[in-house]
């Protein structure tokens, strides 16, 4: 069996839990929910679900406001509700950071709005494939999105939206949590969305079956570092804070420092048994394993197969 097969098939079950069992699609699940909405900088704003969904930013003006991703389709009235309390101004257009669930399934209700929405290249390839890579219990998959769903304006490397007195750019990075991570970065507010290539909640998902990569995750994350200053307020895909460059930074040589060890130990002839139970996560284990379902157990077999390892798990 090959790395990248190995790879896949350990994502796959991880992701199976993670993707769908804490984040459902069903309507009943979303009833109590309510949405906050809080200033970041700028004319920046991030709308958070407490308890999970991927973080959205809002920047807003006498243009309209422009969304970076539009989390569950259950919750697009109340997303809708929470810009409301900030600006008058419809909802104009929409990035989407990547094709998860929880970041592209409020789409086909927003786009009903009369928002237009853009994405990368291979995030509208992800929209038209046979069926979308959305793990769900069971081994089965989730069914393609709606046609009404899908981004209409996709780009290959960069675009700017010059939007309410600034300039917003959304540009591809190096194959991370998907092949079709954006970063959005709001010029004159000091702003960057990073999307789910940087969380606070747990050790990065790396999703093989949609193009992430171990690499591509440590180099989009040094393009977030040169790219922030002293002052940059950072918006993560997950977690309940804004942060800076120095978190950032934090993330990155975690994963450098996890990659090393893990590599040494390829080096030495370890299986990925001899590896796990080598626990070389032990120093961030109780930062990085606030999400259910996505712990040390699931976020070494892949750095293990995307640097090489042989051998496998057995029964898994």
């Amino acid at each position: 069996m090959g790395n990248l097969h190995k790879t896949l098939l350990f994502t796959a079950a991880a992701l199976t839990f993670t993707i769908t069992s804490s984040l459902s699609y069903g309507q009943g699940d979303f009833a109590g929910v309510e949405l906050s909405i809080t200033p970041v900088a700028g004319n920046v704003y991030m709308v958070q679900r407490p308890g999970g969904g991927g973080n959205i930013g809002v920047q807003v003006g006498p243009d309209g406001a422009l969304l970076v991703d539009s989390l569950f389709a259950p919750l697009s009235d109340k997303l809708v509700a929470a810009v409301k309390q900030v600006t008058d101004q419809e909802i104009q257009f929409l990035i989407n950071t990547h094709i998860h669930i929880d970041h592209v399934g409020g789409n086909e209700n927003l786009a009903e709005m009369g928002v237009l929405i853009f994405a990368h290249d291979n995030t509208r390839l992800r929209f038209l494939e046979e069926r979308s890579h959305f793990p769900r219990a069971g081994g089965t998959f989730a069914p393609q999105q709606p046609v009404a769903a899908r981004p209409v304006i996709t780009f290959n490397d960069t675009m700017s939206f010059h939007l309410n007195g600034e300039v917003v750019r959304a540009f591809l990075v190096p194959p991370a949590h998907t092949d079709g991570d954006v970063f959005v970065h709001f010029t004159q507010s000091d702003v960057l969305h990073l999307g789910d290539v940087y969380r606070t909640t747990s050790y990065p998902i790396i999703d093989v079956y949609n193009g992430g990569t171990l690499q591509g995750t440590i180099a989009a994350l040094d393009k977030a570092i040169e790219l922030a200053g002293p002052n940059t307020r950072i918006i993560p895909g997950h977690g309940l804070e804004v942060v800076g460059r120095t978190e950032v930074i934090e993330f990155r040589d975690m994963i450098v420092d996890i990659q090393a060890k893990v590599l040494s130990m390829i080096r030495d002839g370890k299986k990925l048994e001899e590896v796990l139970a080598a626990h070389p996560t032990a120093d961030y284990d109780a930062q990085w394993t606030d999400d259910p379902g996505w712990g040390p157990e699931d976020f070494i077999p892949v750095v293990y197969y995307q640097l090489g390892g042989a051998g496998r798990l057995a029964d898994r």
